[in-house]
């Protein structure tokens, strides 16, 4: 029994110092590591830093603070930015294909010509962001707050928007083909132009909202409250109407 003792004493130590020299592998990555595919930030301080063109893809930067940063060209598909300050930074035409934004913070970004399809920013903050000709297309923006964005010209196409605010934005010449927008609010946004064929806005406030020569074909618009909204030129071919009814093929301004 004292041989078998002395030798779990002797065995201990090197096994121990295995463990410590491996250590490092394990954990973490640190704060102060270059920018690299899939490089660990979590919760760093990046504001103001400059990563334009940055390859970034699969990165873990998980309520990682980059506000004011200029990330613009950067490249950030698949990388996770849950929870992220991202406030006044610059994406101007960067990589964001599937990458995840929940509940980031991001009011005044600017997103200028961003490739965003498929990207996950479900509850995350917006405001007065700047996404014009941003490619949103099968984006979920469940709860997202866009109040007084501006998304002229962007592609929103198949987007998930259920209750988010939109109250004041931007969405002249949009496209909204197949977006869910209901129980959102859009109250005095404008979408002159823009096209929402086959678009759901049940139960969404419309209120003082400009559609002005907009494609709301095939929409569905039941129980939307409309007062003050301008349907001039708008074209409602087949849309179901706010009273249910669906309006007569060919139907223009007014749903016959």
């Amino acid at each position: 029994m004292k041989v078998r003792d002395r030798s779990t004493i002797v065995l201990l130590p090197p096994l121990c110092l295995l463990a410590l020299l491996h250590w490092p592998t394990l954990g973490w990555g640190a704060c102060e590591d270059p920018p690299a595919r899939r490089v660990s930030w979590l919760r760093c301080d990046k504001q103001g830093a400059d990563l334009t063109g940055a390859d970034l893809r699969e990165a873990v930067l998980t309520q990682v603070n980059l506000s004011n940063a200029k990330l613009a060209g950067a490249r950030l598909s698949g990388a996770d930015l849950g929870r992220a300050v991202l406030s006044n930074a610059d994406f101007t035409g960067a990589a964001l294909r599937g990458t995840r934004l929940v509940s980031a913070q991001m009011n005044r970004t600017v997103l200028v010509g961003a490739s965003m399809a498929g990207a996950r920013l479900d509850r995350a903050v917006l405001a007065g962001a700047n996404l014009s000709q941003a490619d949103l297309s099968d984006a979920g923006l469940y709860q997202v707050d866009l109040s007084g964005a501006n998304l002229t010209g962007a592609n929103l196409s198949k987007a998930t928007l259920t209750q988010a605010d939109l109250t004041d934005a931007k969405l002249s010449g949009a496209m909204l083909t197949g977006a869910v927008l209901s129980r959102a609010v859009l109250e005095n946004a404008v979408l002159s132009g823009a096209n929402l064929n086959g678009a759901k806005l049940d139960g969404t406030n419309l209120l003082g909202t400009d559609f002005t020569g907009a494609d709301l074909g095939t929409a569905t618009l039941a129980d939307a409250r409309i007062n003050g909204a301008r349907f001039t030129d708008t074209k409602l071919d087949s849309t179901i109407w706010v009273d249910r009814r669906r309006c007569r093929p060919g139907s223009t301004g007014e749903c016959r």
